[in-house]
C-alpha cells in the first residue's frame, strides 16, 4: 500500500504526463518571460558556470536550462521523472546532444538519485521544480553525495511567501488626495507545509499539485545536509513588463516578489 507521499508523487507524475506537449509547447526553445526576466539572470548569475564544467540540472522539463548550460560550454546531466518531457527535451536538443546526457529518474528516489555518480558534479541547479515535488528530502540528502567538494546547488521558486498556492491577485482603488489603482498580493496560507491543486497554464489538460513549503523548511534542509546560502535573490517585474493577462504577473507587481532563487554551498 502506497503512502500518502507517494500516492502524491504518483498523482504528480500522471499530471506532468498529460501536460507535457502544452508545456513544450508554451516554453518552446527561448522560455516565456516569467523564465527570461525573473529566474534565467539570477540563476546564471549565481550558477556562474564555467566551459567544461558538469552539472546536474533536476527536473529538466523540456530541457531549457539544459539547452542554455550546453550553449555555454558546459556537460549537462539532465533528469525529469516524466518520460513525455525527457522526449521532448530530447527533440529540442538538436546538434547539442555529445553535451547532454538525458535521463528519466525520480528525484523523490535515493537510489535512483545515487545512480547517477558520486562526487561527479561540479554544480546542480533546479528551475522552478522543487514545489512539484512531493518529497524533497531525498533529495537534499543525496546531493552533497552526487556533488564534488565545495559544490554548489542553485534552486528558483515561485516565492513562498507571496506566490503561493493560496495567493490571490487583487486590485482595488484608493483616495489620497488622487485616485489610484493599487495591486496588491493577498496570502492566506504559509507557514504550514500544504499541497493544493491548480493550473498553472490554463490550457493545460489536468491540474498539477503544488506542495507549499515555507522558506524556512528550504533552508534548514540544505542545513542540516551540509549546505549554507551564499547567494539569495528575490526578483519581481520591472514596472514597464505588460501583463499576459489582467491580474497575472507584471509591472503592475513591480514591488512584490514572484520568484526567488538561492544558492547553497556545501561547506566540505
Amino acid at each position: 500500500m502506497m503512502s500518502k507521499k507517494e500516492n502524491l508523487n504518483q498523482e504528480t507524475l500522471e499530471a506532468w504526463e498529460a501536460n507535457a506537449e502544452v508545456w513544450d509547447a508554451r516554453m518552446g526553445d527561448e522560455g516565456n518571460d516569467f523564465f527570461n526576466i525573473l529566474c534565467w539572470p539570477a540563476l546564471a548569475s549565481l550558477l556562474d558556470p564555467k566551459p567544461d564544467s558538469h552539472i546536474l540540472d533536476i527536473a529538466c522539463g523540456n530541457g531549457l536550462t539544459t539547452r542554455r548550460l550546453a550553449e555555454m560550454g558546459c556537460s549537462v546531466t539532465a533528469f525529469d521523472f516524466s518520460a513525455n518531457l525527457i522526449e521532448y527535451a530530447k527533440k529540442r536538443l538538436a546538434d547539442r546532444q555529445s553535451k547532454v546526457d538525458l535521463r528519466v529518474l525520480d528525484a523523490t528516489n535515493e537510489s535512483q538519485l545515487l545512480s547517477l555518480g558520486e562526487g561527479k558534479f561540479d554544480s546542480a541547479l533546479s528551475n522552478m521544480a522543487l514545489f512539484d515535488m512531493a518529497d524533497i528530502e531525498p533529495l537534499f540528502r543525496i546531493l552533497p553525495k552526487l556533488l564534488k567538494p565545495n559544490g554548489t546547488f542553485v534552486f528558483s521558486l515561485t516565492h513562498p511567501c507571496f506566490n503561493n498556492a493560496s495567493s490571490m491577485h487583487v486590485v482595488e482603488e484608493m483616495d489620497d488626495g488622487e485616485i489610484k489603482t493599487v495591486y496588491s498580493v493577498k496570502v492566506s496560507r504559509y507557514m504550514n507545509p500544504y499541497s493544493q491543486r491548480g493550473l498553472a497554464l490554463r490550457n493545460q489538460p489536468k491540474p498539477q499539485v503544488y506542495f507549499e513549503r515555507p522558506l524556512q523548511y528550504y533552508l534548514n534542509l540544505g542545513f542540516q545536509n551540509g549546505f549554507v546560502v551564499d547567494g539569495f535573490e528575490e526578483r519581481a517585474f520591472p514596472s514597464e513588463t505588460p501583463q499576459s493577462t489582467p491580474l497575472g504577473w507584471g509591472g503592475k507587481f513591480s514591488e512584490i516578489p514572484a520568484a526567488l532563487v538561492v544558492r547553497m554551498r556545501l561547506t566540505k
